[in-house]
């Protein structure tokens, strides 16, 4: 038996047959061109037809793993429209006379050199994405291209894939990723995580000698047995049996009420990023949905989607949740989420920029949008709305300013809305935490989102690797401002909830119902497990 060691990104157990995935790699000679306008013209067409094919993938990626996961093939058409990385190759072509697969491979280089060489574990894992999609661009102009297809149940192994190989991968076949590169930021580690494909990165004497040899996959150890002896087989069958009695019992709490044993009554909600997330919400029957993230309407979108696409979108999901909370958080872009066509300032530190409500309070116009799609669409379910990284009663004033301005526009076109929609806030700076007690007198919930409020309290960026050990989720300045909040908020008789990491975190739950907290809302996959753990609470015993 061979032990390969490397780096789990994507939580799971896994058995079978190791397909190597060899890729050739397309030899680029450069060679001088007669005319460098036509053949700057033929980088042009191969591109369109590259951006038709990320067009064709992001389609099918959407029905397969949802529309928020699929917008890595809508970011890699808007990386080969990239003004600097076309520039790039326009004047090598027309500067140097050379060939288009020449010039397109040396910028490709060029920038995942760049990216490669950043701090930043999500830049980094752009160099991939460089690749990527000039690796699609020289495929078609030269007409060699690599397809990776599996014709049976088959652990995929390979130096590192790309979003668009990993995506079109025959699902029902695939019983595993196992790569010698790769990062667990990268968009392909995320896609894993999403299809819930156990996935190894970072294998260390991963090569082609694996190709055909059984072996097993355990993400939680970061192992990769290949040719696994009997002793293993057996321990693998029996935590693989284990897993699965696990996941009946889960089940079983379907249609049953999320009551502690003492009788206090908790919602556990999902977390969404789009309208193809809403079956996985009914699929592990959640009470609704707790943070349903607009920004992918913008994510996805060339230009500032319309109020109708934003009003079909939101229709749609609270339509679906037949009459079950939803709460929408209103856009959060800004810090790691960035749009090119918001043209947004680049800063020194944007996780304390502009970013959030601070956007939306200074480009009313989107904001507005928004807002009338979501009253609009209030009239066909149970809407709340939530607004993002609010820091002072003064934002507060000016939001409900605002959505007042919002209704006398509807009025005055004859458009319904709701007039039962709640309005709350995220608790995510520390400043709303210390001042929840005049915020509560404001809104109707606070729903608290622990990741950026660790990172605000803890002073510590957690986009940042190099920091890792420096953050404790279970920090106690973090849950002392929960608990703040949640003493506040209550005080004026209304909800609190937790939509971050934290609320998934079942060693937490007990401390969590302590304070009070009324709602926790985690992944659709998460669900399950959080409703076991307030069924087996007691709060009537210390």
């Amino acid at each position: 038996m061979l032990t390969l060691k490397g780096q789990g990104v994507s939580k799971g157990l896994a058995i079978g047959k190791v397909f190597y995935f060899d890729r050739t790699p397309v030899e680029i000679v450069r060679r001088e061109v007669e005319d460098p306008t036509a053949e700057f013209a033929r980088f042009e067409a191969a591109k369109a037809s590259a951006i038709d094919e990320l067009a064709a993938l992001y389609e099918r990626a959407v029905n397969t793993i949802g529309e928020k996961d699929a917008e890595i093939f809508s970011v890699h058409q808007m990386m080969l429209e990239d003004l600097d990385y076309c520039e790039s190759i326009q004047g090598m072509i027309e500067g140097e006379s050379v060939n288009a697969e020449f010039a397109v491979d040396a910028t490709a280089e060029l920038f995942a050199g760049m990216f490669a060489s950043l701090d930043d574990p999500v830049m980094k894992a752009r160099a991939t994405d460089v690749r990527d999609i000039s690796r699609r661009v020289i495929g078609i102009l030269t007409g060699k291209r690599d397809t990776l297809i599996i014709t049976e149940p088959s652990i995929v192994a390979a130096d590192d894939l790309t979003p668009s190989e990993t995506v079109t991968l025959d699902r029902s076949l695939l019983l595993g990723i196992v790569t010698s590169g790769g990062s667990a930021n990268s968009h392909t580690a995320i896609l894993s995580r999403t299809m819930g494909i156990p996935a190894l990165i970072s294998v260390q004497g991963l090569d082609e000698t694996v190709h055909g040899r059984q072996a097993i996959i355990d993400s939680a150890t970061g192992a990769l047995y290949v040719e696994p002896d009997e002793e293993t087989q057996t321990a693998f069958h029996a935590r693989l049996e284990e897993f699965e009695r696990q996941q009946i019992l889960l089940h079983g709490l379907v249609g049953q009420d999320n009551v502690t044993l003492d009788g206090r009554r908790i919602d556990v909600f999902a977390n969404i990023g789009s309208p193809a997330d809403v079956p996985l919400v009914h699929k592990n029957d959640a009470g609704g949905v707790g943070l349903f993230r607009s920004e992918f309407l913008y994510l996805e979108s060339t230009d500032y989607p319309t109020e109708e696409s934003q009003y079909q979108a939101y229709k749609t999901v609270l339509e679906q949740m037949q009459g079950k909370k939803v709460v929408i958080r209103t856009l959060d872009i800004g810090a790691d989420k960035q749009i090119g066509y918001f043209n947004l300032p680049k800063e020194e530190n944007p996780a304390l920029g502009f970013r959030a409500i601070r956007i939306c309070l200074s480009r009313p116009e989107v904001f507005k949008t928004q807002l009338r799609a979501l009253l609009r669409a209030s009239v066909h379910g149970k809407l709340a709305v939530m607004f993002p990284m609010i820091t002072s009663k003064s934002e507060v004033d000016e939001i409900k300013s605002i959505v007042a301005e919002v209704k006398d526009e509807l009025k005055a076109r004859g458009q319904a809305y709701s007039e039962d929609v709640e309005f709350g806030i995220m608790i995510e700076t520390p400043a709303a935490a210390v001042i929840s007690d005049v915020l509560a007198k404001e809104v109707d919930f606070f729903s608290v989102g622990t990741n950026d409020l660790t990172q605000y309290t803890l002073a510590a960026d957690r986009q940042n690797a190099n920091l890792d050990r420096f953050i404790d989720t279970h920090h106690e300045a973090v849950l002392r401002l929960i608990e703040l909040a949640a003493k506040n908020i209550h005080a004026q008789g209304k909800w609190i909830g937790i939509c971050g990491e934290l609320g998934a975190d079942t060693s937490l739950t007990r401390r969590f119902l302590e304070m009070g907290i009324d709602e926790l809302s985690v992944s659709p996959s998460k669900v399950l497990e959080v409703r076991n753990m307030v069924r087996h609470i007691d709060l009537s015993k210390n």
